[in-house]
């Protein structure tokens, strides 16, 4: 049983890269690393979740909810610059979790990464199709097939041309991923300029709304933190303001993944770092720029009053007479959930890679091609994606992808405090400041923010851990490579 937590060592993880079969093409310098960062980051969210949040949970101090989530997404940066400078190697926390906590920890939270990834993956691609309908005037790339069946073709055309262009090299997909983001960067910035025009003093009051008791779900539906405390709710307040906090974490995610590419990655002592940094820093600007407008452009009850209550950011322009601007959003949300899908199954492709090198997974998956990427998985994640999207119900599931991330996010700062003290010895091309405070602020700002999701998220999230752990005791500990080389090791 003591093999559940051997741990691979970093100059092991390290040799592994230079097997010819399993090797990966080193293309990619920080600029390419901050396009996929900012690529990622900056999707649905801006243009979504930013308005009905507002609206429905935390009322104009919105901007204050996004402040405090990249805070938390801050500190977990400086932690994951450090340890992709240390251990460059495909995987992000996956790979750092083996060198620190031994095998069965990683094999978690590579489990994890599989949840977060593909989920979102798959929310993002349904969301892209959805928009399609909106900028080419059709209703949305749905079909039915009969039997009460429909087929998402317009996710599964996307996730498909997504899974050629990742096939045929990681550096192309960086090429394409710049274009599609200074698209969508410029739509940002021109909601930014115009809607400034419109901001009026007096719906920023009251900047933070009194609590509603009763709204919010009861239950399991409401936050944990607020079920654990006794609250009626998570609507508006200091309660709303955290769970917004929570909620538009989910506008975050990805720049995480910029640290799966590290070993592809020409200087990534150097380069992953800035990557990392550089992307955060830029989103942060945008999303706190775009929360303040929006929440200035209207009454944060006009966007609680949207049909169905799903305001968005072409809500508020219509609110004040500027009809043009929906076409124009809905043009920058599809160029920007496009390059959220690349790098989303970018991510999944790198982190099932590293698993799969490490024997965790099938080792034959992790062969790569004549274009230095591991084609097998990328095929494989493709189909499983686009069967996801195109078919399955997964709407639901946007939470468990921010719960995912967090747990990710608490284990990759821990690491940064073992491995300090461990191996003192490594050299290390970024140090993450104040350690071991910086990496323990991390981890409590993280687990805050995971109390803030529901309680039926928590429990969802427990049963796919579950079953990950079934699947490692069944399949991952016996045919693990690290755990053949000990008892090889053994045996001469």
């Amino acid at each position: 049983m003591a093999g559940r937590w051997r741990t691979k060592s970093v100059e092991q993880s390290i040799a592994d890269t230079d097997e010819p079969t399993t090797r990966l093409r080193k293309d990619l310098n920080w600029w390419d690393l901050t396009v996929f960062g900012v690529s990622v980051v900056i999707g649905a969210g801006i243009f979504t979740i930013t308005a009905s949040t507002a609206g429905n949970i935390t009322g104009p101090a919105i901007s204050i909810s996004f402040v405090i989530a990249a805070i938390a997404c801050g500190l977990a940066a400086l932690c994951y610059a450090e340890f992709a400078s240390t251990v460059p190697v495909a995987g992000s926390a996956y790979t750092f979790s083996y060198a620190t906590f031994g095998e069965f920890i990683a094999w978690i939270i590579g489990w994890d990464l599989i949840l977060e990834f593909a989920v979102a993956a798959a929310v993002v691609a349904k969301g892209w199709s959805g928009y399609l309908g909106t900028v080419f005037g059709f209703g949305g790339g749905v079909m039915d097939i009969g039997g009460g069946v429909t087929l998402d073709w317009g996710a599964l055309v996307i996730i498909a041309a997504v899974t050629v262009l990742l096939a045929m090299g990681t550096k192309l997909s960086a090429e394409v991923s710049l274009v599609i983001t200074v698209i969508k960067v410029s739509v940002v910035l021109l909601v930014v300029i115009v809607g400034s025009f419109y901001i009026k003093a007096a719906n920023y009051t009251p900047f933070i709304p009194p609590a509603e008791e009763g709204e919010g779900g009861t239950g399991t539906e409401q936050s944990l933190f607020s079920l654990l405390t006794g609250a009626e709710g998570s609507h508006y307040g200091w309660y709303g303001l955290l769970a917004g906090a929570s909620i538009v974490f989910f506008a975050f995610i990805g720049f995480d993944i910029v640290a799966t590419t590290a070993e592809e990655t020409k200087y990534p002592q150097r380069d992953v770092s800035r990557g990392i940094l550089a992307s955060l820093a830029i989103v942060t600007v945008l999303y706190v720029a775009v929360a303040v407008v929006l929440s200035g452009m209207v009454p944060y009850t006009t966007l609680r009053e949207a049909p169905g209550g799903h305001a968005n950011l072409a809500t508020a322009f219509e609110a004040n007479g500027v009809d043009w601007a929906a076409t124009v959003i809905s043009i920058g949300a599809l160029a920007g959930l496009t390059t959220v899908v690349i790098v989303l199954v970018l991510g999944q492709t790198r982190v099932l890679f590293a698993m799969s090198r490490d024997g965790l997974m099938p080792r034959q998956l992790a062969r790569t091609g004549r274009h230095g990427t591991p084609v097998r998985i990328t095929l494989l994640v493709g189909v499983l994606v686009a069967i996801a999207a195109s078919v399955f119900p997964v709407g639901k599931l946007e939470e468990m992808v921010n719960i995912g991330t967090l747990f990710a996010f608490v284990l990759v700062s821990a690491g940064v405090i073992v491995l300090r003290r461990t191996r003192p010895d490594l050299e290390r091309g970024f140090r993450a400041p104040g350690v071991p405070l910086l990496p323990i602020a991390s981890i409590v700002a993280c687990v805050w923010l995971m109390l803030n999701l529901t309680g039926l998220t928590w429990i969802r999230f427990l049963i796919w851990m579950a079953i990950g752990v079934v699947i490692y005791f069944l399949y991952g500990r016996r045919h693990s490579v690290l755990g053949q080389r000990e008892a090889a090791a053994k045996l001469s």
